[in-house]
């Protein structure tokens, strides 16, 4: 188990990490997710042992990453944003570098580098340098160290970045196949890969913890949940087509498209077979009918735009301070 307790982190005026607790259990794949500069790589430097925290503490079965890092840091596979390795390494020598600090030797490295390259599939690329290596396999390269010394706990900041519709399946499915018997934890920009991966989501936002729950409780949240779009043919009065419907809350015309409009319901109220069967019986002239996407996507913008407009990270009067390359917060 990973339980963080009131972690905080300040970089002078400007605070990254406001107070956060949260616990996260073996077989959990968390997706961390928050805007830019919420503080999402921040808490991973901290938990991984790169970063020290201002006050609260971070434990990894039970082991207290302040007091114990060395005994944290065995536990844990990283994976950080960009991948970084040594480009003028191949493939090959790159993992043999990594079992062997991570104190494989022998056969049991053999076996555990054989065993990666079959995983991540990069057996076409062993003998090349990691420099000449396409964006997709260098985030390979970077999950197959991550993952060498079979670790309990694996933290992976965009996993999928740079890949294909193809690779990204199949990093996913590994990524499911690991989380079986150990604790994952995935900060991404892609809110179809928690979807798609996690058991479980917390977003942040100024470094704090605006929402916690399942992909689809948090999609529920959304006061578009069972929403319905419409794609009208020609001008049309929506509102009077729809008097006596009690389930439909509201019409809100699209922003991006004319004659687009999405059909709002009530609280807890389903409304696709009811407006659809007006649709059908009345003739609308309709070019498009669906329940509406992107529910999880609306509901992190909700949320994190409105504690960003509320909730100051710098002391009055302060301004937070230019980054080191070391101290950026994401």
């Amino acid at each position: 188990m990973i339980e963080i307790s009131h972690l905080t982190k300040k970089f002078d005026s400007f605070t990254a990490v406001d107070d956060l607790s949260f616990k996260v259990e073996e077989g959990e794949v968390l997706g961390f997710l928050g805007p830019n500069g919420a503080g999402k790589s921040t808490t991973m430097k901290i938990i991984t042992g790169f970063l020290g925290a201002t006050s609260g503490f971070v434990t990894v079965h039970g082991h207290d990453i302040s007091r114990d890092p060395l005994a944290v840091k065995s536990l844990i596979g990283y994976l950080p944003e960009g991948a970084p390795s040594y480009p003028d390494m191949t493939v090959l020598e790159f993992l043999d570098f990594i079992a062997e600090v991570r104190g494989f030797s022998g056969e049991q490295k053999r076996q555990r580098i054989a065993k990666v390259i079959r995983e991540v599939e990069l057996a076409e690329v062993c003998h090349k340098t990691i420099e000449t290596l396409s964006k997709g396999f260098k985030r390979r390269v970077g999950l197959a160290q991550a993952i060498i010394h079979d670790p309990k706990v694996l933290i992976l900041d965009e996993p999928t970045d740079g890949l294909d519709p193809n690779q990204k399946h199949q990093v996913r499915q590994l990524i499911r196949n690991l989380a079986r018997d150990r604790i994952v934890i995935i900060s991404t920009h892609i809110l179809e890969e928690v979807s798609a991966v996690c058991t479980r989501a917390i977003i942040i936002a100024a470094g704090r913890i605006v929402a916690d729950g399942t992909p689809k409780e948090l999609e529920a949240r959304s006061h578009l949940f069972g929403a319905v779009s419409i794609q009208l043919t020609q001008d049309f009065d929506l509102a009077t087509a729809l008097e006596g419907v009690e389930e439909v809350a509201d019409i809100e015309p699209s922003d991006e498209e004319r004659r687009r409009f999405i059909i709002i319901p009530a609280p807890g109220k389903q409304i696709f077979g009811k407006v659809l069967d007006r649709v059908q019986s009345e003739h609308w002239p309709v070019a498009e009918f669906h329940l509406v996407e992107g529910l999880l996507e609306h509901f992190f913008r909700s949320v994190t735009s409105q504690t960003a407009a509320s909730q100051p990270r710098t002391s009055r009067g302060a301004r937070a301070p230019h980054q080191s390359a070391n101290q950026q917060q994401g």
